[in-house]
């Protein structure tokens, strides 16, 4: 099996979790947030990567400039999950000392 189906065939689990953990009500926002970010990640790599091959004759890892503009939505995702993970321990924490810790919702 090559990489590009595997990779397509990745997908179908990752939005089977994204449709649980949205049903579910129970992930923090934030982290949610993030995690859909993935999916610009991968739907802004795919033409990336494309473009890389057509008007480089490279892989996409290869052109720096591309390469890095595609992952900087990774890098985001990655950050929000984060933060949105840090935000409700931080709400755990403050609502069994006590402490009304105010969060954006």
């Amino acid at each position: 099996m090559n990489k590009e189906s595997l990779f397509a065939i990745s997908l179908f689990p990752y939005l089977g979790f994204l449709w649980f953990v949205t049903r579910s009500g129970k992930m923090p926002r934030l982290a949610l947030i993030g995690f859909y970010v993935l999916l610009i990640f991968v739907f802004i790599t795919i033409p990336a990567g494309i473009y890389a091959k057509i008007h480089y004759g490279q892989e996409l890892a290869n052109v720096d400039w591309l390469h890095g503009s595609a992952e900087f939505f990774l890098t985001l995702s990655n950050i929000l999950v984060v933060l949105g993970f840090r935000q409700a321990i931080l709400a755990k924490k403050g609502a069994a000392s006590g402490e009304k810790i105010i969060s954006p919702k």
